[in-house]
């Protein structure tokens, strides 16, 4: 993980990157404020990490394998963006829950059930259109989650909010300009573009539905409308003509039961965590 380092200062923050502080929120006044509870504090920022994390792990497959050398370094530059956010989000929640710990231990071991991510960033990578479409969703999903949190009632969870929408929205404008360059392509794009929509449909109740920050003042129903809006603007502008599928569903309808931010994943996930934890588990004590 790189180095990179939050700083809040009074009402306003400031951010330096590459200090070199192995601690990313190092010179963070870190006492939860009055007013909010330390549980649903450490809950939103374990979800959030963990989507952040998770994705990244996705993304970073994407090495050596995608269809030009542009957009190889494009992906591993926003999974880097991810892995950052994972980083100040775990040390926010170790804090918050009192145990102290590090982003090492959210990450390493933890074991899949003990994971709040949403099951959309667990699933495999699929084509290329299936990272696009994804990548879509998921940017523009958190993208208006994280713009509420920078109102929220904790400074450092709103710095880290803010920090982070800078960062999505270019993601999001990268995923938006391949889905009309895919959707409006050849035969072929628009086709694995539009299976790659339906392929994610099942999983998006999840996120419609989901309460993360709903008790630090975020409001699920507002970040869904949304996030649809947004979705259905750009799959009209594609030629996909898949709006409908981002539409709300009727919850009886729902094609996956449970939820990741419950610990309910699919069988993608420990796989991906196995590699992920590998070294750090076969040398819990090394460093590097």
């Amino acid at each position: 993980m790189t180095d990179e380092d939050l700083y809040v200062d009074g009402d306003s923050a400031r951010w330096a990157f590459g200090t070199g502080f192995t601690d990313p929120l190092h010179g963070v006044d870190q006492a939860v404020p009055d007013g909010v509870d330390a549980g649903d504090l450490a809950a939103c920022c374990l979800a959030l990490g963990d989507d952040a994390l998770v994705s990244a792990q996705r993304l970073a497959e994407w090495c050596t394998r995608a269809p030009e050398l542009e957009e190889e370094l494009a992906l591993a530059n926003i999974g880097l963006d991810l892995l950052g956010q994972a980083r100040l989000l775990y040390a926010r929640a170790g804090r918050a829950d009192g145990t102290g710990r590090d982003e090492d231990a959210y990450a390493y071991f933890r074991d899949p059930a003990d994971f709040r991510n949403v099951r959309l960033a667990e699933l495999p990578g699929g084509d290329f259109a299936f990272t696009i479409v994804r990548l879509l969703v998921l940017s523009a999903w958190r993208l208006a989650l994280c713009e509420a949190l920078t109102a929220a009632p904790d400074s450092v969870l709103a710095a880290i909010a803010a920090k982070s929408v800078k960062e999505l929205a270019y993601h999001l404008r990268y995923a938006v300009d391949w889905t009309l360059r895919l959707g409006d392509g050849t035969v072929e794009s628009r086709t694995r573009m539009a299976t790659a929509v339906e392929g994610i449909a099942p999983c998006l109740d999840e996120l419609w539905a989901d309460h993360a920050a709903a008790r630090l003042g975020v409001d699920p129903a507002a970040v869904a409308d949304r996030t649809r809006l947004e979705l259905s603007a750009v799959l009209a502008e594609a030629g996909l003509n898949r709006s409908g599928i981002v539409a709300s569903r009727d919850p009886s309808a729902a094609a996956l039961a449970g939820s990741g931010r419950d610990g309910d994943h699919t069988r993608h996930l420990a796989p991906l965590l196995a590699e992920l934890q590998s070294i750090a588990r076969a040398h819990p004590d090394a460093s590097w």
